[in-house]
């Protein structure tokens, strides 16, 4: 349901061009970056490059589609609500981040090769929340997920082993993807590459049960479901801050904008619906519990959304399960207030860790409250979060691991917040007004933007329920009590290394290899089809241009 405020303001007669500026506005200003006279610029250029797209998702929500059918097949682009509202929080994280690298991180942004790879990224992370048909969500899922890569190369004395990681993951999940899409089309009616063709005939596929394994599998290692989330510690602790703040806040959400795109709502897949719910469940309290063993507070951060995510993962379950679009709905705002809130927990590590004296002291109460926010701290956004997915968990056993998940989530949090205050602060100056601003916008939108959403979809009358405080309150209070017992028995824990199960993939190279043969294989056959071999020229083109720019 598309909420009043966004009725009122949206400009449906301009509403596909506001579409494609969102679009058009990273790829002029990669353009511009190419230009070595604009070098000084490219910093500004990753603050500026998501505004457009910020406000498609205020202005042009429910608008007419963006149709480009002068293509070797037709790209169509539609701003629904659930993409409007992950597209507003993303291109807000985009903006504070670019932001936050102009005011703490300018010399290393004005590289080339950095800049090519966050816009490639951007412009990917727009797109997922834009495309409509099956080739352009490709490929800006691809573009979302590989030039990634060069925001983490960027850091000096990056191991290589965390980029390839990250590569093979993300690769991993596209090769799941791609034959997912593949059997979408052909099973859609007259070939249609509309994602909505695809997945209103999926029920009546003979292939329906392979391919929501593929739409899991590949979806759920860009959100990080078990056991694909060992990528996400290591980059994590590995990409600068802002890098860090964009990939967790917005890149992650590609995801989750996918499993709700291409998951058939309407139709009850309960064994899909309960495996995914349990997979998304044990990783909600599996990431609390590494994340609890960790000693760098930015792999605190990375479980946490290993947690947070397959919190969504089992809501996302439960709606089918039930065959309940409204479980989509409760699940794109918590992913939305997560965004937010771990985009803005990654962007507080530098301006507590830059400050000092009375900066630092008021510094921390906000990172608390954020923090506790991914818990449901009322009247945080993160409580309206939890409100939004309730009923998807109901009561039952699904009921008290949704209020022991909050217990866990506290314990991690304040152990996070304890360690981040624990940590001395650097040793350079004292923190600018320019890295504190963005990170204030991004706290206060964590709050603004989940809790206006909410009473327009739902009214308020839940949001001021003293019963709603009181279920939302307890689990963090106990929570608390226990990260107070148990303070010196975490701490003295044994530490398990970030990506933990990463090991076992090392082991597992000649598997790898296996897998990378029968990949070549299925790509020969796929380059047949023309549309397969047109996305991999577009991706071909895209790393193309990285490489120039870089020079």
């Amino acid at each position: 349901m598309t909420s009043s405020i966004t009725l009122r303001l949206a400009t449906f007669a301009y509403g596909p061009e506001m579409m494609a500026l969102a679009l058009l506005t990273p790829l002029l200003c990669l353009g511009a970056c190419a230009a070595p006279r604009l070098a000084a610029a490219r910093p500004f250029l990753l603050a500026a490059a998501p505004i457009p797209a910020l406000l498609a998702a205020v202005l042009a929500a429910d608008s007419a589609p963006l149709i480009l059918d002068q293509m070797l097949f037709p790209a169509v682009f539609v701003l629904d609500p659930p993409g409007a509202l992950l597209l507003a929080t993303s291109a807000l994280m985009w903006i504070a981040a670019g932001l936050y690298a102009v005011a703490a991180m300018r010399d290393a942004a004005r590289k080339g090769w950095f800049a090519a790879s966050w816009l490639l990224t951007l412009l990917g992370n727009i797109g997922v929340f834009l495309a409509a048909d099956v080739v352009s969500f490709y490929l800006a899922f691809a573009l979302v997920s590989l030039p990634a890569y060069g925001l983490i190369v960027a850091q000096r004395g990056v191991s290589e082993d965390v980029g390839r990681l990250y590569v093979a993951v993300a690769l991993l999940g596209e090769a799941f993807l791609i034959a997912a899409f593949v059997a979408l089309a052909l099973g859609a009616p007259d070939h249609s590459l509309l994602i909505q063709d695809g997945v209103g005939a999926l029920a009546a596929s003979p292939w329906r049960d392979a391919v929501i394994c593929l739409l899991i599998a590949g979806f759920g290692a860009k959100i990080g479901v078990l056991p694909f989330h060992v990528w996400m510690p290591s980059t994590y602790r590995s990409v600068s801050l802002p890098a860090a703040a964009a990939l967790s806040g917005a890149g992650v959400n590609a995801g989750v904008i996918g499993l709700l795109r291409f998951l058939p709502f309407d139709v009850v897949f309960a064994g899909w619906g309960d495996a995914l719910f349990v997979v998304g469940m044990i990783g909600a309290f599996y990431g609390v519990a590494i994340g609890l063993t960790q000693r760098d507070i930015r792999a605190m951060l990375a479980y946490s959304s290993v947690s947070q995510m397959g919190l969504v993962a089992a809501v996302i379950g439960g709606g089918l399960t039930a065959g309940s679009a409204l479980s989509a709905q409760g699940a794109t705002l918590y992913a939305a207030h997560h965004g937010l809130a771990k985009g803005g927990l990654f962007l507080a590590i530098g301006v507590v860790l830059s400050a000092r004296g009375k900066r630092r002291a008021w510094t921390l109460p906000i990172v608390a409250l954020l923090a506790l926010s991914l818990a449901g701290l009322p009247p945080t956004g993160g409580a309206v979060a939890k409100l939004a997915i309730k009923d998807s968990f109901g009561g039952g056993i699904a009921g008290i691991l949704s209020l022991l998940s909050a217990v866990a989530s506290t314990l991690l949090m304040l152990t996070f917040v304890a360690r981040l205050r624990a940590t001395p602060p650097l040793e350079e100056k004292t923190v600018a007004p320019g890295v504190v601003a963005p990170w204030l916008l991004v706290a206060l939108a964590s709050v603004a933007i989940p809790t206006v959403y909410y009473a327009e979809t739902s009214g308020f009358a839940g949001v001021f329920d003293p019963t709603f405080f009181w279920n939302a309150l307890w689990p963090i209070a106990i929570g608390a009590l226990l990260a107070l017992i148990f303070r010196r028995a975490i701490d003295r824990a044994p530490h398990i290394p970030a990506g933990d199960m990463a090991s076992l993939l090392r082991r597992g190279a000649p598997l790898a290899a296996l897998t990378g043969r029968c990949a070549e294989k299925i790509d020969g056959v796929l380059r047949r089809w023309s549309v397969a071999a047109a996305m991999a020229l577009a991706i071909a083109v895209a790393f193309g241009a990285i490489g120039l720019i870089a020079r």
